[in-house]
């Protein structure tokens, strides 16, 4: 993953139920924090407006219990701001994300198995879905456009053991529209933990082939 430094869902698995459980994401939120330029510019360039929105969103932030160092999203119709501490980091793609534990091992590769938890948000910091609440982790092969492009770049240099919020752009997100529950132009949000990383072969017995993993 490219990244460039700075200073200042959904999840589409093979198991349709899995895919509807990832809801559409809404918006809103606020800040003491330095800004991470995103999808376009607030249209509103009076500061005192911008920091109107801002407390308005970490207020709806508030209001919905979203977890520590929630990013703020300064939203004026379509055009959108990231903003959020200097711990995280801005990826070339657009992709945000932020550490909060590495882990150790090798990072996954295509081909190969995941298991992780994970928590979506949408933008006001409302929790939209949680693994943890469903009682097992979700499990996807990388590689076979089964996860969403933002989040298969976020979970891709991950490493077994390490818990990484990403902020997903609406361009690396997932398809739009009445059909797919989503809306255009949205930020996603998840809190995720890489618990393993499996190998998978193909094996053929008689007429039937299917993909092992361990």
């Amino acid at each position: 993953m490219k990244v460039s430094s700075t200073q200042n869902g959904y999840i589409s698995y093979s198991d349709e139920n899995l895919r509807r459980r990832l809801l559409l994401f809404v918006s809103v939120t606020t800040a003491l924090f330095p800004t991470l330029s995103s999808s376009g510019k607030t249209k509103s360039t009076n500061p005192y407006d911008e920091k109107r929105l801002l407390e308005q969103n970490k207020r709806i932030q508030r209001e919905n219990n979203a977890p520590e160092e929630f990013p703020s999203f300064v939203r004026e119709g379509f055009q959108v701001k990231v903003v959020a501490s200097e711990n995280y980091i801005k990826c070339d793609s657009g992709l945000i994300y932020r550490d909060f534990e590495v882990g150790k091992g090798d990072c996954p590769k295509d081909g190969q198995q995941v298991t992780f938890h994970y928590v979506g948000y949408n933008e006001s910091g409302r929790r939209i879905d949680s693994t943890y609440l469903q009682g097992a982790p979700a499990k996807i092969r990388l590689g076979n456009n089964a996860l969403v492009p933002g989040f298969e770049e976020g979970i891709k240099d991950m490493r077994p053991g390490g818990k990484r919020r990403i902020i997903i752009p609406p361009e690396l997100g997932p398809p739009v529209g009445p059909s797919t529950f989503f809306s255009s132009k949205q930020f996603e949000v998840f809190d995720v933990e890489l618990l393993g990383v499996q190998n998978c072969q193909r094996r053929t017995i008689a007429f039937y082939s299917d993909v092992v993993c361990n």
